[in-house]
């Protein structure tokens, strides 16, 4: 049987208003180092809790984006699903929302796989070494249209992300339907 996965991405069309979360900061305040961290795929290691800031108030999500680095914090439904579904995939780090009592988690996806089919896909850009601003993104993808992966690359991982363009959370069918199960509120999928 053939395996599907989807890219997760934002949903901006959520009704009723959705909230705008920050960047992640220290218990001091401070943002992190890199807000970049949580989109890499790759394991982190976290040695305090960070809290995450509401930049526009608005509905609270089951996932959203944080900040300049998009870094994904779900709330416990979403987490369990990972947690269950996903154990060796992903890194979940329990965070403060602002406002909030319920529980949030930033959702680091830890691996990440060389698997985009540059041929099926619409239209691909790449960075190239004579770019004087982006020289050391050399080979990485500025642009991909109509994503899709070569499944044939993908072995024994549930959810990833992609080198080279870490922007969508890519999970397999049966994780995307657990989460729509649980009614996620705030994710979009798209078959890639």
């Amino acid at each position: 049987m053939e395996r599907h996965f989807y890219g997760l991405k934002m949903d901006v069309y959520v009704k009723g208003g959705r909230w705008r979360l920050d960047d992640p900061v220290n218990t001091r305040g401070e943002q992190i180092e890199d807000p970049w961290l949580f989109v890499q795929g790759k394991p982190v290691e976290l040695h305090e809790r960070l809290r995450i800031p509401i930049e526009q108030p608005g509905e609270p999500l089951d996932i959203g984006f944080a900040g300049t680095g998009l870094t994904p914090v779900v709330s416990e439904r979403v987490a369990s699903v990972f947690r269950e579904m996903a154990p060796d995939d992903v890194q979940l780090f329990p965070v403060d929302v602002d406002g909030q009592i319920r529980p949030f988690f930033i959702l680091n996806i830890a691996r990440e796989l060389r698997c985009i089919d540059e041929a099926a896909c619409r239209e691909v850009q790449k960075f190239s070494a004579d770019e004087e601003l982006h020289a050391d993104r050399a080979g990485e993808y500025r642009s991909v249209i109509g994503l899709r992966i070569d499944k044939a690359k993908v072995t024994g991982a549930r959810v990833f992300r992609l080198w080279g363009w870490p922007q969508p959370i890519i999970l397999d069918e049966e994780i995307k339907d657990a989460l729509e199960a649980n009614g996620i509120f705030g994710g979009k999928f798209d078959e890639v």
